[in-house]
């Protein structure tokens, strides 16, 4: 199931009962008559409000948004954790300290793209994985015969907090406790309003920012009011996916089941990076043995058209791929989008054509992803100058 959040997604729709999936704990709070919903993990989001997402976007590289976002948290505790984690993820686990986080990926035995997320180490013997969206908690349960963990939910709602302001609204929301001393992708229990809750620096916008981590045991609607109160000042507003999706584009960040899946091992999708082959056998490793390591998931920019999910990308009147996702970016004043390639070849600096549904063509450069920031400046807080 793709999770696209292009324009047209807003007005097809379909109703669904309420109960079919899960509902977020804050909807007292940010439910709205023009909220159009997406379903992501079994659970509901908001990915319209009925607000101008290029505003919302603005405020997100200005000041700061706070996002309910449906990511689910998996725990995975017991003496077995790190070697069965070893075994179901493409990362090297056991060096892992507590209070850091890594980007980590699961194969399948084909070596294609099942899952990604975030691993984080709370406690000993225990972790927890905020995996994107598909079925991650039955794969752990079906692989892990013989090893002696416990597959479980927390019952974690995630909250983001994203933008440049977003260090100093959660100083304020920790009374100071959480600082610059805090660094990209590392993690702690905080005190937030009076409530003891994991936070981590992370975030789905490659803008600086925070995840909050709630569990069965948290006052929902007490934590949303002492957030928003805290925000306020600093110009923090509530909002859909919408501004995210547009920035997390930008950032060149992927979406599970939409612009990667089981189809393509993680090579194809440009991860590399993220697949320790010199660590003992894990699922599909033996899969990408020998595997081109070439990325065909690449970036393209469009000065006439914004691109969006199934345009056909032209090569000389031959079609050579596929948009996953597409959208306007305000600060390239460009259409951007991700195309997947049908055979890996030099397509970096390449002018070819964009065919959407209309038959029309247009003329668009492929270039290499994210689509700016790539030395990772904005989200590690060295780069702070507001667009």
């Amino acid at each position: 199931m793709k999770n696209l959040q292009e324009a047209s997604d807003l007005e097809n729709t379909v109703a669904i009962s309420a109960r079919r999936f899960e509902e977020s704990p804050f909807i007292a709070r940010t439910n709205s008559p023009h909220m159009v919903r997406g379903v992501y993990a079994d659970r509901y989001l908001a990915i319209y409000l009925g607000e101008d997402p290029v505003e919302k976007y603005w405020t997100l590289r200005r000041k700061a948004l706070i996002f309910d976002v449906p990511e689910k948290p998996i725990e995975i505790s017991g003496p077995d954790a790190a070697p069965f984690l070893e075994k179901v993820l493409s990362r090297r686990v056991a060096s892992l300290p507590e209070g850091r986080g890594l980007y980590a990926i699961a194969c399948t035995p084909q070596g294609g793209v099942f899952m990604d997320g975030v691993l984080f180490k709370p406690g000993p013997d225990r972790y927890w994985y905020v995996q994107a969206d598909g079925p991650f908690e039955t794969w752990l349960i079906a692989h892990s015969d013989g090893y002696d963990v416990t597959i479980s939910d927390p019952k974690s709602r995630v909250l983001q907090i994203q933008g440049p302001a977003s260090i100093d609204i959660m100083s304020a929301a920790s009374n100071g406790a959480i600082n610059d001393g805090l660094r990209y992708f590392c993690s702690g229990f905080f005190d937030i309003g009076g409530q003891n809750l994991y936070v981590s620096r992370t975030g789905f916008t490659g803008e600086l920012g925070f995840e909050i981590y709630c569990d069965a045991t948290t006052d929902h609607l007490r934590l949303w009011d002492h957030l928003i109160e805290t925000g306020e000042p600093f110009g923090m507003e509530f909002s859909s996916t919408r501004a995210m999706t547009i920035r997390r584009i930008e950032a060149g960040i992927l979406g599970n089941l939409t612009d990667m899946d089981t189809t393509m091992t993680p090579f194809e999708a440009g991860l590399a990076p993220f697949i320790d082959m010199d660590k003992d056998d894990f699922t599909g490793r033996s899969a990408l043995e020998g595997r081109d390591r070439r990325s065909l998931l690449l970036g393209v920019t469009c000065q006439t058209q914004t691109p969006a999910a199934g345009n056909a990308i032209l090569d000389q009147g031959n079609e050579v791929g596929y948009v996953t996702a597409g959208v306007p970016s305000p600060t390239l004043d460009c259409g951007i989008g991700y195309v997947r390639f049908n055979a890996a070849a030099d397509w970096v600096g390449r002018t070819l054509e964009l065919k959407p549904a209309d038959g029309q063509t247009h003329a668009c450069d492929i270039v290499d992803l994210p689509f700016f920031d790539r030395d990772k400046n904005i989200v590690r807080g060295i780069d702070r100058t507001i667009p």
